[in-house]
């Protein structure tokens, strides 16, 4: 981690992001004309690098209102083969360089029947059914408690500046449970119907290692899910990455609105 900020602050002369943003499958459009420090995940010691269609696979540190902001265009994931301590390096090296909040994105297939393609979800919580934790192993006390509190992983008042700024833009926002699974297949009918059960509103295959490892450190979260699909079994049509990428593109002008009236007044 260290050699990976010594080498971004290199880089950017030295630039203190206030803000982090990730960006999930399909939204990557959102960085496009900012300008700013640019820096692929590759040329980053330690970083990972993302293989999945609709991931950039880039940092962009621009200034966004009056913030300081860095913006990470995809991510790399549990399933492509890294530990879930090494897909969260990104999060801690944020924290580590300045940031104090974080907005995770990503791409979800619906669960709850009143969602429909196409809305933007806020993330009031979450169930981690990844089958592991990215806390596990020795305790960084530099940067967070060995026992961390997720009782409000995802912030209340940055939820309810979300819906402040939701309606002042008129994009329409929902809330709901997003529970993450390990991937990369996607779920079966019968466990989206015990994932129902359980509560969840959303599936998908990322963003509760990073909001657990951003709460442990003790950074403001908030999390926005595009629901891309129905969830396996809602429907007869097959899943595929190919519509998660294209519900991306579909969404982001009204993303973009609602993210960067966020960032601005966050």
């Amino acid at each position: 981690m260290y050699s990976a900020i010594e080498y971004i602050k290199k880089k950017t002369n030295s630039f203190e992001p206030e803000i982090a943003l990730v960006l999930g499958s399909g939204l990557g459009s959102f960085a496009d004309n900012l300008q700013g420090y640019n820096i692929r995940y590759e040329d980053i010691p330690g970083f990972g690098v993302s293989t999945v269609h609709g991931h950039k696979g880039e940092l962009l540190f621009t200034e966004i209102g009056s913030k300081n902001v860095v913006i990470m265009s995809g991510r790399f994931h549990f399933y492509e083969g890294y530990s879930l301590a090494e897909a969260t390096l990104p999060i801690k090296t944020f924290k580590k360089l300045g940031a104090k909040k974080i907005i995770l994105t990503n791409a979800a297939g619906g669960i709850n029947k009143n969602y429909k393609p196409g809305d933007l979800v806020l993330i009031k919580d979450h169930i981690n059914f990844m089958g592991t934790n990215p806390l596990m192993g020795p305790n960084d006390e530099t940067l967070g408690p060995r026992f961390p509190d997720m009782t409000s992983i995802y912030t209340p008042e940055l939820r309810e500046l979300a819906h402040k700024c939701a309606d002042k833009t008129g994009v329409s926002l929902q809330e709901g449970v997003y529970l993450a699974t390990s991937g990369p297949s996607y779920e079966t009918p019968s466990e989206i119907k015990m994932f129902e059960k359980w509560g969840a509103d959303l599936v998908g295959m990322s963003t509760v290692p990073e909001a657990i490892v951003a709460r442990w450190c003790g950074m403001k979260v908030l999390g926005i899910s595009l629901c891309t699909n129905f969830a396996a079994g809602i429907l007869e049509t097959p899943l595929n990455h190919k519509e998660v990428v294209e519900a991306g593109q579909n969404a982001s002008k009204k993303f973009t609105k609602l993210v960067k009236e966020i960032l601005i007044n966050i």
